[in-house]
């Protein structure tokens, strides 16, 4: 979408698929989309097709009950209706600016949060940061902890991890009303007491008898915007770690005791502390910096750059007597990377998934790499032990196919699935051509993704392969990439060939002699136009 016009027919598309997942059948999708016509100069899209139908095909709905079929068709209206608003954006600025009022209205993402985000051009909020995980975030951030030790349980022989490290994004938490926040609370075992406002004041442990499981060790990586929004959370998330490292349970019920114990004897200052990000004031692990420069040595550099940027442990613990800021705690993040066994990760929109931004890989690509790196190497491979990335998609929903659990996907099958649905989609790449320099750029940034994915993850083979096919050695779809950008062409010939130089595709030395022929020739164009 842009700014002042509705949405597309082939984005509104998508989204009604998406948002009424099964309430309408493919029938009566292909029924709306095959409805397209002109009205003299006026083009029906998807919006004036599902007007009409649920007008004049409500008859078709005869497979539901009548029940979901009124709520469906009253859902459809009000969509269509306030997507069709989204031309209020300009009306808004110019009243700002004449010194207006512009209403308010919450943020939030329109799958998740329905269609009390719409119409745009409003004065919009987030949410309070005091009543976080919000009563839906908490149930779904409870099932989300217990599908993931369940499923480490599944690939461990029984064994529970003794670490998770947890991601807490600002933005992620913001969409999911804390989902984020409750998984950190679940694995603990504890739960958020409301007072009479319904405004949570701290995170009381659950009894061992009623959790029936080990408490997990969590190690939280803020985002720099999670951990200056959200100090309020930060300061209970602190007070409930430390009152957990004391509680009086056995340390193999208990891993965050067990953990602290251990630091408490070595000497350590504030074994508790479990709340780590960059410095004071300071933003991003730099990672991505590191591989977009190409300087940097080895997979396991990556993951010592993430650490030396997230020694900072945060909390109502923390700070001097001057004013409160983070505390440099090196040995407390060595440990609690030493015990990391598994890591989860939120992915809360359908817009962005792990392939199509530099953060994922640069912050929990390179923090899965920093946790490895201090693994013993088993004799067998000569590798270091692999630690598990759990990804979890936060718009979608619980299903039978996944025993009614919100879906937990390990990081290697999420981005197959992405790369094969995305990137390597000739839909897509052709899509992405079309959209001239700015399409060349995505696919650049992404490629420079993949080479991050494969340095601290792992990415097929037949992902390297396709991608050089797709947008390198297919000779039409070159010529169009280096005309519409140059530097994003050289870019993309550059990383199949850095991929192959640090041994993540294996290929012949016929397409590596075109590549760097490719590389050579678009390298002198560039030259020549400075």
């Amino acid at each position: 979408m842009f700014l002042e016009t509705s949405p597309r027919s082939t984005t509104l598309g998508l989204f009604l698929s998406a948002y009424f997942d099964d309430k309408l059948t493919e029938e009566e999708y292909e029924k709306i989309l095959k409805y397209e016509q002109r009205d003299g100069d006026r083009e029906w899209n998807l919006l004036d097709l599902l007007a009409d139908f649920v007008k004049n095909f409500v008859s078709h709905f005869d497979n539901q009950e009548e029940e979901d079929n009124n709520d469906s068709i009253a859902t459809a209206r009000d969509i269509v209706s306030l997507l069709n608003r989204n031309t209020e954006e300009l009306d808004g600025v110019l009243n700002l600016l004449d010194g207006g009022y512009i209403p308010p209205a919450p943020g939030g993402d329109l799958l998740r949060d329905g269609a009390s985000v719409l119409p745009t051009g409003r004065n919009i909020h987030a949410l309070d940061p005091y009543r976080m995980p919000a009563e839906g975030a908490w149930i779904r951030g409870q099932s989300i902890a217990e599908e993931t030790i369940r499923q480490h349980l599944a690939d461990n022989d029984g064994a529970y991890p003794e670490t998770i490290a947890c991601t807490l994004w600002g933005l992620d938490t913001i969409k999911t009303r804390g989902e984020s926040i409750a998984i950190v609370l679940a694995l603990v075992g504890a739960k958020p007491v409301k007072e009479g406002t319904g405004r949570i004041v701290r995170y009381d442990l659950i009894p061992l008898e009623e959790l029936n499981r080990p408490r997990i060790d969590i190690l939280a990586s803020l985002s720099g915007i999670f951990r200056d929004s959200f100090a309020n959370v930060v300061d209970l998330l602190d007070d409930m770690f430390e009152r957990c490292a004391i509680a009086n349970e056995p340390v193999e019920m208990n891993f965050v005791k067990k953990h602290a114990l251990a630091l408490s004897n070595d000497g350590v200052e504030r074994p508790a502390a479990r709340l780590f990000s960059n410095p004071p004031g300071d933003y991003g692990s730099m990672v991505n910096e590191v591989v977009g420069s190409g300087d940097w040595d080895d997979a396991e550099s990556l993951g010592e750059t993430w650490k030396g940027r997230n020694v900072f442990s945060y909390g109502r613990n923390e700070g001097s007597a001057e004013g409160k800021s983070g505390t440099a705690r090196p040995d407390v993040l060595e440990k609690l990377l030493t015990t990391t066994d598994r890591i989860v990760q939120e992915i809360d929109s359908v817009e962005y998934g792990l392939t199509d931004i530099q953060e994922y890989y640069a912050n929990t690509g390179a923090l899965k790499k920093a946790a490895e790196n201090r693994k013993p190497i088993d004799n067998a491979t000569n590798k270091r032990k692999a630690v598990a990335l759990s990804v979890v998609e936060a718009f979608s929903s619980p299903s039978e196919s996944d025993g009614n659990a919100v879906p937990v996907r390990n990081v290697e099958d999420v981005l197959r699935l992405e790369y094969r649905s995305k990137f390597l989609n000739p839909k897509w790449r052709d899509a992405m051509i079309n959209q001239g320099s700015g399409g060349a750029y995505e696919v650049s940034q992404r490629m420079t993704a993949m080479v991050g994915w494969a340095a601290t993850a792992s990415v097929d083979n037949f992902v390297f392969d396709e991608a050089a096919e797709r947008y390198a050695l297919d000779e039409d779809v070159a010529k169009k990439l280096q005309k519409a950008n140059p530097e994003a062409f050289k870019n993309i010939v550059r990383r199949l060939l850095e991929a192959s130089g640090r041994g993540m595709w294996e290929t012949d030395d016929d397409t590596l002699n075109k590549l760097r022929e490719m590389y050579s020739d678009v390298d002198d164009t560039i030259e020549q136009v400075r």
